[in-house]
């Protein structure tokens, strides 16, 4: 990232979200919003002092929830550029309109209270989206887990925030409720995923494998500790992916197949119960710490950008590429690329392959002086076109557009309101076609008189 921040040809633009498209393939045009930072970047210098002087303390988002962060912060550490925000909720100075403090110290004055959003526009050839994944709510569906009422109940990205070296526990893994060390830690994977009744029904593919890493940094970080798997199926369709899951079941790890009917409190322990599918007997496991392998889904807004850009999505809210197989990186419409876990679940490196396919892809487009489109498109009649647009109300792809036509009536020209196709957005569906009382839309090779004639020549 700090390399493509350094490219004369990448622009970054961070804190800020796309809200309109327009246009066709090689022609987008997008509106962008640039949320007030209320930092000037271009004086920042990232030195920190702001927020280490900040008084204000709030959960973290990039934690989980599990550490705090200040009111002016860098989200993450890794951060490009690495200077911060300031999170206007939550400040002194725009809640109660006293404390200012980071505006004080810094040293470059970049600190500017009074700072707007701007809306800005980009001529574009081509756009990838890469929204990514959330995690799947559990709270909200599984009761037999706990509801979240439990504090040492975690998902598998807050152990991964633990059990990471820069993390806010410094690599130890500890219990939430009481900051030690646990001893015995369960590990329930396929919570929402493979699940029609209360979750989703696709696997969420990288589980498998983040479980096994899980169990084995416990093992290995916790002398005489206990790690527990409950699975339905292990799955490991990756290079090395089956050598290192036994090699963490050969360490110790206990899998059992199996799901978990129930977890409750006794104590300061948890009660892990479940069933042994293979031996066919009830399980009771007595555990320090449950680590819940939760589905991938969409991420937040994700729906929202789909209509933004005209992108189909699936069932699932993931968007929809052209072609699983021949296709897996394109969209129906032209100049929509797709990288990584928005298309799907995908581990890393499914994610890297698809994202240097999506930009091979963008390469190979943006270097051509023209470009090849489908012949069958849809067309407008003029003189049949009422100018209702019913046929623009159900165009997916937005390639019907308004268009003013002049005619004589009665030797006077008459200004008149016609659709008219987009040919560089049209894909040929024929919604428009069905949409237009008038009979004025046609599908190029298909109309009524092309269709009877194939039908009379087929019953000859």
């Amino acid at each position: 990232m700090v390399a493509a921040a350094q490219h004369p040809n990448i622009k970054l633009m961070t804190y800020a979200e796309v809200v309109e498209v327009n246009g066709y393939i090689g022609n987008f045009e997008v509106t962008i919003k640039q949320k007030p930072r209320y930092v000037d970047h271009s004086k920042c210098t990232g030195c920190g002092t702001c927020w280490e002087k900040c008084p204000t303390k709030v959960p973290s988002e990039y934690d989980l929830g599990i550490g705090m962060r200040k009111a002016i912060y860098i989200n993450f550490p890794q951060a490009v550029p690495n200077k911060p925000v300031i999170d206007a909720k939550n400040c002194r100075q725009f809640t109660k309109g006293k404390c200012g403090i980071c505006k004080k110290i810094c040293p470059t004055g970049a600190v500017d209270y009074e700072q707007k959003e701007e809306f800005i526009k980009e001529k574009v050839g081509a756009i990838v989206l890469a929204t990514g994944f959330d995690l799947f709510k559990w709270e909200e569906v599984y009761g037999e887990y706990g509801y979240g009422r439990y504090p040492d109940v975690i998902t598998g990205l807050h152990f991964e925030r633990m059990s990471n070296a820069s993390g806010l526990t410094g690599g130890k893994i500890i219990r939430p409720s009481d900051g030690k060390e646990p001893k015995t830690v369960v590990f329930i994977k396929c919570v929402g995923s493979r699940d029609e009744s209360k979750g989703k029904e696709y696997c969420s593919r990288a589980c498998c494998m983040y479980t096994a890493k899980h169990a084995h940094q416990v093992l290995d970080k916790i002398p005489g500790s206990s790690a527990y798997v409950f699975y339905m199926d292990v799955r490991t369709p990756g290079k090395a992916y089956d050598e290192f899951y036994r090699r963490t079941v050969e360490e110790g790890a206990q899998y059992i197949r199996g799901r978990v009917s129930k977890i409750y409190q006794s104590g300061d322990k948890l009660v892990v119960m479940g069933t042994d599918t293979l031996l066919g007997r009830p399980v009771e496991v007595v555990a320090d710490l449950v680590v819940l392998a939760t589905a991938m889904v969409p991420s937040a807004g994700s729906e929202k950008i789909a209509q933004i850009v005209s992108c189909p999505t699936d069932k699932d809210g993931f968007f929809q590429e052209a072609h699983p197989k021949l296709r897996p990186v394109e969209t129906m419409t032209a100049g929509l690329f797709l990288a990584g876990a928005c298309q799907g679940p995908k581990d890393i490196p499914d994610t890297v392959s698809q994202a240097s396919g999506a930009a091979v892809k963008v390469s190979a487009l943006l270097n051509k002086d023209e470009l090849a489109t489908d012949p069958m498109i849809s067309q407008i009649n003029e003189k049949m076109c009422s100018g209702c647009l019913a046929c623009k109300a159900v165009c997916p792809y937005k390639a019907i557009e308004e268009k003013i036509i002049t005619e004589r009536v009665h030797g006077k020209p008459v200004e008149r309101l016609v659709a008219s196709v987009n040919t560089g957005l049209c894909q040929g569906c024929g919604n428009c076609t069905v949409a237009c009382r008038s009979g004025a839309a046609n599908l190029k090779g298909f109309t009524n008189h092309q269709v009877l004639a194939e039908v009379d020549a087929l019953c000859r």
